[in-house]
């Protein structure tokens, strides 16, 4: 029997009508099946099972939000949820928080309230004050025996729960989660399976030549197709990203820039600013001087919606003695991952057949993949750590913040080593150098080890 249920989100609720056969007849979970990788992330066993409130999973676009979702209803309906207590709402079609109580209340009032019940309601914040029916729901005690995710594509969505919804939030001890696209080690995981016991050298230690072989094959990989599910199998079934892989997630970017009011040319702007000057310090000021941009506060608001949607990274420099940003300094801003920065280069600088042109070729590219490679270190550690960079005398890549204290990180993805280039690094006890080279050993006194191992070990 099938409760109410606006027709539509039926697409999305097949398990109403058809519970043993939701994973064959619901759209995300079907074209999952086709795939040849198929990742489950962890936070799926991290969702909570029987604590009502109101949870928030964010996360940047294209990375699997709403695959997730469907995976926790599949788990539901496995664990023995009735599938009428389960239902899924898109916020692509709900207008206004009007429409958002309407809807809510038509399901809910359809459904036994003895027993826990469980909203999904994906990208929320395309509802106009989403957040106002949200609240009214919640005051008016429909939300009391109800578990419901709200998914949206920047993390304001989270600071947002946070402050309007103060003890409604539910009795869970996490009640905020985030989803980011595969680490490197999940996606030597996803290709290899779990290796790590089965790679190293019993007894000392130390990883087997042929594993260490495997990581720097499948990091030059990465570096192509980052942690995005869909480029990682384009390459697997076609041998290369797609230009619709490519467009699609360009295409996300500048929609909800303009959805939020900003101006495309402005965009366009300030992304080839970030492109040109990737692993450069820069200000706003500086960067305004350099574009049509008449102030830079315009700039900065950009690129905080930007860093907001996780599609860049903002890294500041350190103040050491306090263990905090160093506001005057000038910052270095990267896309968040390898596939983000080529997806944003494509529809930038569009040329035929992108993949050949521009992102193997870019891999191949020493001064080019150096500061990918610094990105993409600085990145890793960002999931993990308060991360920064250090400018004293000299420059240091990554300087990371763990146990009270701060520990400098220098990227060197050349195949020579000036010592010039490691005189900052030489000043730290705890300095620690990533290079090119598949042995770990130590270069004027500072440990140093394999790149790709040590993104790898980060978890």
């Amino acid at each position: 029997m099938i409760i109410f249920m606006d027709s539509r989100f039926l697409s999305h609720n097949a398990h109403l009508e058809d519970p043993e056969h939701f994973a064959e007849l619901d759209p995300q979970l079907r074209r999952l099946r086709l795939q040849k990788y198929i990742w489950v992330p962890a936070l799926l066993e991290q969702l909570p099972i029987d604590v009502p409130g109101i949870y928030t999973l964010g996360g940047g676009r294209q990375i699997g939000k709403t695959t997730l979702l469907k995976q926790w209803m599949e788990k539901l309906l496995r664990l023995g949820i009735p599938p009428t207590a389960i239902a899924f709402f898109s916020g692509e079609l709900i207008d206004n928080q009007h429409t958002l109580v309407h809807l809510l209340q038509n399901w809910l009032s359809t459904t036994s309230n003895q027993i826990l019940r469980y909203v999904l309601l994906d990208e929320v914040t395309y509802i106009q004050h989403w957040d106002k029916g949200i609240k009214f729901a919640a005051d008016a005690g429909w939300l009391d025996n109800v578990e419901l995710i709200l998914t949206g594509s920047d993390l304001i969505l989270m600071q947002e729960a946070r402050m309007r919804f103060p003890g409604r939030r539910g009795k869970a001890e996490t009640v905020n989660f985030h989803l980011f696209p595969l680490s490197f080690r999940e996606s030597v995981i996803l290709k290899h399976g779990n290796i790590r016991e089965a790679k190293a050298d019993s007894g000392n230690n130390r990883y087997s030549d042929v594993f260490v072989d495997l990581l720097f094959d499948e990091f030059n990989m990465y570096l192509m197709h980052g942690g995005f599910l869909t480029a990682i199998n384009d390459i697997a079934l076609h041998g290369r990203i797609l230009e619709a892989t490519l467009m699609t997630y360009s295409d996300w970017i500048r929609g909800d820039m303009l959805k939020r009011g900003k101006q495309e040319h402005y965009l366009r702007e300030i992304l080839d600013a970030i492109v040109k000057r990737y692993g450069s310090q820069v200000t706003w000021n500086a960067l305004a001087q350099d574009l049509s941009i008449d102030h830079p506060k315009t700039v900065a608001d950009y690129t905080a919606l930007l860093e907001s949607m996780d599609a860049v990274f903002v890294q500041h420099a350190l103040l050491e003695d306090k263990l905090v940003a160093a506001p005057k300094k000038g910052k270095k801003i990267m896309f968040a991952d390898p596939f983000i920065f080529h997806a944003i280069n494509t529809w930038l600088h569009p040329v035929k057949n992108p993949f050949e042109a521009q992102i193997k070729s870019g891999i191949d590219d020493p001064i080019f993949s150096s500061k990918l490679v610094e990105s993409c270190v600085a990145t890793h550690y960002h999931r993990f750590y308060p991360t920064y960079y250090i400018k004293a005398e000299g420059e240091i890549d990554v300087a990371y913040v763990h146990n009270n204290r701060f520990w400098p990180v220098e990227i060197k993805w050349t195949n020579q080593l000036r010592t010039k280039d490691l005189k900052q690094i030489a000043k730290y006890p705890n300095g620690r150098i990533l290079t090119k080279t598949k042995q770990a050993g130590v270069i004027q006194s500072i440990k140093s080890g394999p790149l790709p191992l040590a993104l790898w070990e980060i978890q």
